[in-house]
C-alpha cells in the first residue's frame, strides 16, 4: 500500500473538524513545499519522532551500464538520505 498526498490531506481533514478539504490539502502542500525548499537549499530536515532527511554530496566517479557493461562517467551530485528516529524504528519493528 502506498500513502499519497491525497491520502494525507484526507487524514488531516478527518482529524481536524474545523478545516475544509481545501484547507487540509493546502496544509499538506505547504508542508511538502517547505520541506522540499529546505532540502534544495542544502539544509537538513528534522521531524522529531519521525526522522532526519540529509543532503549528502557524492563525488563524480566511474560507473558502468549493467546491461551493456559500457564504462561511463557519473557526475558529482547531491542525494537525499533518510534516517528514521529511534521512536519510529522501534514502532516499525514492534509488529515483527
Amino acid at each position: 500500500m502506498t500513502l499519497t498526498k491525497a491520502d494525507l490531506a484526507q487524514q488531516v481533514y478527518k482529524k481536524h473538524e474545523k478545516l475544509t478539504k481545501s484547507q487540509a490539502r493546502e496544509s499538506v502542500e505547504t508542508l511538502l513545499r517547505l520541506s522540499k525548499d529546505a532540502l534544495i537549499d542544502g539544509s537538513d530536515l528534522l521531524l522529531s519522532g519521525f526522522g532526519r532527511f540529509n543532503v549528502k554530496y557524492k563525488k563524480g566517479r566511474r560507473g558502468r551500464n549493467p546491461q551493456t557493461g559500457e564504462q561511463l562517467d557519473l557526475d558529482a551530485r547531491r542525494v537525499v538520505t533518510f534516517k528514521p528516529s529511534g521512536i519510529l524504528r522501534d514502532r516499525i519493528n514492534q509488529d515483527e
